[in-house]
């Protein structure tokens, strides 16, 4: 069997109507995404008109490209670092006092390799309370971070990290216990 991307059929996927997806683009490109605004508030007002649940406190730095608002759900007191990607082709949540350092990779799709057709396949992500996910570091689709984990810095999560744990390396392997004090 080869692969045969000619045969390639998304019609099943739906993020939405074009109408508020092309808007959004608009809007994010002219105001959320560019590096000059440096006004976390302003960007909270506008990803939350576009249907994201953002609670109180949260800090969105320049750069950060959200694929669809309206699967975004974020708690109260998370920072979200400079030039992060959520490719949220499925629902995020960051539950409260999550922290996504600089450059992080949030990415809810793959394709399915196993099938000729190169299938889209999606899941959700989970960062629980506390977590980390480290500069320059990966969550994959499915990827639960369980409450206040680690996703050390360039690290690739490819299935879920236990609670109070740090991770590292690619595939992230579990290295110590967190203590917080």
């Amino acid at each position: 069997m080869k692969t045969d991307l000619s045969t390639f059929d998304n019609s099943w996927y739906y993020p939405g109507p074009k109408i508020k997806i092309i808007l959004w683009y608009m809007v994010n490109v002219l105001i959320v995404l560019p590096k000059w605004n440096v006004f976390s508030g302003i960007k909270v007002k506008i990803l939350r008109w576009f249907g994201a649940k953002i609670g109180q406190g949260v800090i969105i730095k320049p750069g950060v490209k959200i694929k669809y608002p309206w699967k975004l759900k974020v708690g109260k007191h998370c920072w979200i670092g400079e030039d992060v990607w959520i490719d949220n082709l499925d629902l995020v949540i960051l539950e409260d006092h999550v922290c996504i350092s600089q450059g992080a990779f949030l990415e809810c799709g793959n394709h399915n390799y196993k099938k000729p057709t190169f299938d889209l396949i999606t899941a959700p992500i989970t960062l629980k309370e506390g977590s980390w996910v480290g500069a320059q570091s990966i969550v994959g689709p499915g990827v639960t971070l369980h409450s206040h984990a680690i996703l050390s810095l360039g690290s690739t999560a490819n299935q879920d990290l236990e609670a109070y744990y740090i991770y590292q390396g690619n595939p992230a392997t579990k290295v110590k216990k967190r203590n917080l004090k």
